[in-house]
């Protein structure tokens, strides 16, 4: 077994200056890429813009005015804005949420939609001036419905730019404009027109067709498609907004009353100064990063550490705001505020973790570079050759709106969306939640797998787990009156002794005349019997040594990396109870699964090496880096990259937030903190690690539906624009292939319904 501890890291930023830009107008992860070129062509300038949370990190030189950044996003025609200060008063009222106002556009857009196709496609619907009505059910649907497409058409022409955007509102204005030619102009509006269904064009003119169907469908299914993306989007931010949340809101400082009096205050965290006093009290959120002037306690530390046992403190400790006073009063001196905070900084490295990530680009949007110009080129030759060899104009444009259409993407719209939707249904019935599409491509080559210790491998709780009584003694009654003491401490080793007691004995007795040391144990009179139950060294205080079995029984466990305390009563030890953080049961089975994967697994852990060791024994696991600083797990991750791995984390705390943000492939147990679950690309829901090699498996599962359903849309765009260039495909039966597209790539996906888990 190799065991490591965590490399000390340095980090430094040679730029003068540093901004975070909030930037307007993305609407694809290649706006992300245009906007950070036209920043990184300004000298000095590093820039990264991240598309999930639509913000520009940017280091900048004194000889860059902010200002000038914010020009240069306009410029490539988005909006850019510097951080606002925070306002005297909270501004209460609620942004509008993108993706609600897509969901609405989306369901005006279908309820309109739905009838016109019908319309279309069913000549029995088609009553007298059908056509008239289909007119008035669609202008909404491709001028408003389909206006985001249209705008970000217009603004990537004004930028000499192409993306699917510029297709779908090409093809929906051209099939739209054609259709109001021919009812207004031609003969499709005349009374009693039926929509006629012919395969070519050669022998048509036509004036008779219009195509309100396949504008109204291409938008329908692109809003789709969008507003799923956008409702996966709307997501990415909720990290940092949870770690925030763990902070205190509220805090009790000493303000001077006198020259020897104080008197407590209460005040908003963040009016608070460094140098300030405040009160913490038993069960209370410490309010900021300081150190304790007064008392002595128990601090949880899990949420920032993910370890289990809590810290004692006393005066001249350090202690972390947003941690938990878990035993008695203490006073506390502010030594770090605000963004200095332990709490703010982690907060940070999720948010860095985040902008470096690499954004995986659809393939939609990867080819659309190439794609969208060669569809309008053709589009325009098919046009100029019709013209050129004799045919007429009507003809002619009838050809140039089939290629458009049949190159319309509402197959490539759906292909993820479908595929996602699908995937993460199956996943959620067995406890996988999958977060969106760009995490998906990272899980076919990850080949390193690192464990989070503490409420991954193991239950992240205390409990009993041995009672080794003294010669002569009953384990049962040394541990009935130990359990009866502790049931009056809150402190988490006293709870765990105090549920084993009430599990493993008839019953818990009264307790009289209790007392805690804090920081050392509790004594108090049980049935009579003056209990002591701590650290050796507060049994000694009472003259009640421990034998040199238990003191062997002592140092085992300890060696073991588990905690034990001593119990003695009426002048002799009487034994030691030991209790620890015990392993999931399922744990062994999820590490041999996730071997069988192909993936190496490491545990990491802020504990000892030697409690580390002892329980990757347990498990199976050969490697462990042990004794790892918060703060350090993101350096473990990146360490191990540089290495060549493409490593997936699995954790809970939310000190592992950063690291599973960092790591290729994220995912966090759904019992663990909002910020890990948060931060993580896969959650997993139940608790349960036999779930990470599931997810893994259905992860990769749904990337490959996902390629498969991109290749045979793009498949059908390839076979069928030649025909349509041909004059072989008019633009109606365009849009019935455009349509069975989408219904083959929906099927492909529901395919991912019969996935199931390792037994």
């Amino acid at each position: 077994m190799s065991t490591q501890t965590a490399p000390d890291t340095a980090q430094t930023d040679n730029r003068t200056a540093q901004v975070e830009l909030v930037i307007g107008g993305m609407t694809c992860a290649s706006c992300a890429n245009r906007i950070e070129k036209k920043l990184n062509r300004l000298d000095g300038v590093t820039a990264t813009v991240n598309y999930a949370t639509e913000k520009a990190r940017v280091h900048y030189p004194d000889t860059v005015a902010p200002s000038d950044l914010v020009a240069v996003v306009e410029q490539a025609g988005y909006t850019a804005s510097l951080p606002q200060p925070p306002a005297a008063e909270p501004d209460t009222t609620e942004p509008a949420d993108p993706a609600d106002r897509l969901r609405t556009r989306l369901l005006i857009s279908l309820v309109l939609t739905v009838p016109v196709i019908a319309m279309a496609m069913i000549p029995a619907l088609q009553f007298t001036n059908w056509q008239w009505l289909s007119l008035t059910l669609a202008a909404p649907v491709v001028v408003w419905g389909a206006l985001p497409f249209h705008r970000a058409a217009w603004t990537n022409l004004r930028h000499a730019t192409a993306t699917m955007d510029t297709l779908v509102s090409l093809g929906t204005l051209a099939a739209f404009g054609w259709s109001i030619y021919a009812l207004f102009w031609g003969t499709a509006g005349t009374p009693g027109m039926t929509h006629p269904f012919e395969f070519t064009i050669a022998r048509m003119d036509g004036t008779g067709s219009i195509y309100l169907e396949a504008a109204a469908g291409v938008t329908t299914f692109i809003l789709a498609g969008r507003y799923f993306e956008a409702r996966s989007k709307r997501r990415a931010g909720a990290a940092l907004r949870a770690l925030l949340e763990l902070g205190a809101k509220e805090v009790s400082v000493l303000r001077r009353t006198g020259q020897d009096d104080w008197s407590e205050q209460r005040i908003p965290v963040e009016q608070l100064s460094v140098g300030d006093r405040f009160v913490v009290r038993p069960g209370e959120k410490i309010a900021t990063d300081g150190v304790i002037t007064d008392g002595a306690s128990a601090v949880d530390v899990s949420m920032l550490t993910g370890e289990s046992v809590p810290l004692e403190v006393g005066p001249e400790d350090a202690v972390t705001g947003a941690t938990v006073n878990v035993g008695g009063r203490i006073t506390v001196r502010a030594t770090r505020v605000g963004s200095d905070t332990q709490l703010a900084q982690m907060a940070k490295l999720v948010e860095d973790a985040q902008t470096g990530k690499a954004q995986a680009q659809r393939l939609a949007d990867r080819i659309s570079g190439v794609f969208v110009p060669i569809v309008i080129a053709l589009a325009v030759a098919t046009l100029g050759f019709w013209l050129g060899t004799g045919g007429s104009v009507a003809a002619a444009f009838t050809a140039a709106v089939a290629v458009l259409i049949i190159a319309c993407p509402c197959a490539l719209g759906l292909a993820t969306p479908t595929a996602l939707m699908v995937g993460t249904g199956r996943g959620a019935q067995l406890g996988i939640l999958i977060k969106g599409p760009e995490v998906l491509e990272s899980t076919r080559q990850v080949d390193t797998v690192v464990l989070d210790k503490t409420g991954t491998v193991t239950t992240g709780r205390m409990a009993l787990v041995d009672v080794v009584a003294a010669a002569g003694e009953d384990t049962g009654e040394v541990l009935r009156l130990a359990g009866s003491l502790e049931d009056s401490s809150e402190h988490p080793i006293a709870r765990a002794i105090a549920e084993g007691a009430r599990e493993r004995t008839a019953g818990l007795s009264p307790v009289e005349s209790f007392r805690n040391s804090a920081g050392l144990g509790v004594e108090g009179v049980v049935d009579g019997h003056a209990v002591v139950v701590g650290r050796p060294g507060l049994l000694a205080d009472y003259a009640l040594h421990l034998d040199d079995a238990l003191q062997e029984s002592l140092r085992e466990a300890e060696s073991q990396g588990r905690t034990a305390v001593a119990v003695g009563w009426d002048g002799r030890a009487r034994g030691v109870l030991v209790v620890a953080d015990t392993v999931k049961p399922t744990s062994a089975e999820a590490v041999s699964r996730l071997r069988a994967l192909g993936l190496t697994p490491i545990m990491l852990t802020g504990d000892n090496a030697t409690a580390a060791d002892a329980i990757a024994r347990q498990v199976g696991i050969d490697q462990v880096i042990a004794e790892v600083l918060p703060q350090d797990k993101v350096a473990v991750i990146e360490r191990l990259q540089r290495e060549g791995k493409r490593v997936a984390m699995v954790g809970d705390g939310v000190n592992d937030a950063a690291a599973l943000a960092r790591a290729d492939l994220g995912l966090a147990i759904g019992t663990g903190t909002d910020i890990a679950i948060e931060a993580a690309d896969l959650t997993l829901v139940r608790g349960d690690l036999t779930a990470a090699p599931d997810a893994i498996r259905l992860a990769r599962r749904t990337l490959g539906t996902i390629k498969g359903n991109l290749f045979w849309a793009f498949g059908y765009n390839v076979a069928m624009i030649p025909l349509a260039m041909a004059g072989l495909l008019n633009p109606m039966l365009a849009g019935a292939a455009m349509a069975f597209s989408s219904v083959f790539v929906v099927s492909n996906s529901l395919r991912l319904r019969n996935f199931r888990p390792t037994h």
